[in-house]
């Protein structure tokens, strides 16, 4: 009689290939602990919509990095191509509006629409790459090689150690800027510390994991966060810890339950709006019942 040796289950793949798995697992934890922190200046400063206009343009930037190699024969790395188009959208929505006659809310919709339309566009005449703009564009960090987790791992540190240090003139000049200029403190400055630390992060994780979860790490860890209604330095540690969640959690949803890792780490942070949203309405319940 023949025996037939039973297919090992979700964990034991999972165990068996853990080494294969770690390097999306740390970048994921990474990505969105450093983009949560960050959330809460997006959320409380209303920019929402930064946040994914200048994602889509990390997007844009990947998938002219691969049409220079294919159509052009200039080898660019799609991570300094994420960066490079990340940083030029946060430099012109740094800029006044009113100087060019439109709203805020008029240039970060050009921007967005622009960015998104351009890769679509770059992304047809790379056939051989379209799959890679899909990822970029939703999301796919299956696997994330050793160079994209190393690449968001300094840049993570490096964007957390500015933030830790300058926390709280970077808190000051956002919640009160008017104050921080009586203080005088450098108000442009801390500004643009902060918006190219977003436009690094951003770029950096856009590559390794797509442009939608590091949209979602970027606004929904703060949304969750704030639900709890605690006060600035709690919020910023719970919405570093939501971020993480998110990654990894979503990571391990995809890969347990045959999903797409993108949209995965998405819905987990959107989860994580609900499971606050719910302790919220806990907590207050108790309050009202003494």
């Amino acid at each position: 009689m023949e025996t037939t040796l039973a297919e090992p289950s979700k964990w034991e793949q999972f165990h068996l290939a853990f080494d294969l798995f770690r390097d999306p697992l740390l970048c994921a934890l990474i990505a969105g602990g450093v983009l949560g922190f960050l959330s809460v200046y997006v959320v409380l400063r209303r920019m929402v919509f930064v946040s994914a206009a200048v994602a889509q343009s990390a997007g844009l930037g990947v998938a002219l990095a691969f049409y220079a190699a294919i159509h052009l024969g200039t080898h660019v790395e799609p991570v300094l191509g994420a960066t490079t188009l990340a940083l030029l959208a946060t430099l012109l929505l740094m800029t006044e509006p009113a100087k060019l006659r439109l709203t805020r809310e008029s240039l970060l919709g050009l921007a967005y629409a622009l960015a998104g339309g351009a890769a679509v566009l770059v992304g047809d005449r790379i056939a051989q790459e379209a799959h890679d703009i899909q990822g970029i564009l939703f999301g796919t960090a299956v696997l994330v090689t050793p160079e994209q987790l190393y690449t968001v791992a300094i840049a993570g540190g490096a964007v957390m150690f500015i933030q830790l240090w300058w926390y709280r003139g970077i808190t000051f000049a956002s919640f009160d800027r008017t104050g921080a200029l009586v203080q005088g403190l450098p108000v442009r400055l801390l500004d643009g510390v902060l918006m190219v630390s977003i436009g690094v992060m951003v770029g950096v994780c856009a590559r390794a994991l797509g442009a939608l979860p590091v949209f979602a790490f970027s606004t929904l860890s703060a949304i969750a966060a704030l639900m709890l209604e605690l006060r600035l330095p709690w919020t910023f540690f719970v919405a570093t810890l939501f971020g993480a969640i998110a990654g990894v959690g979503g990571y391990l949803f995809a890969f347990f339950y045959d999903f797409p890792v993108g949209g995965s780490q998405t819905v987990f942070a959107a989860a994580m709006v609900a499971v606050a949203t719910v302790l919220r309405m806990l907590v207050h319940a108790v309050q009202k019942a003494r």
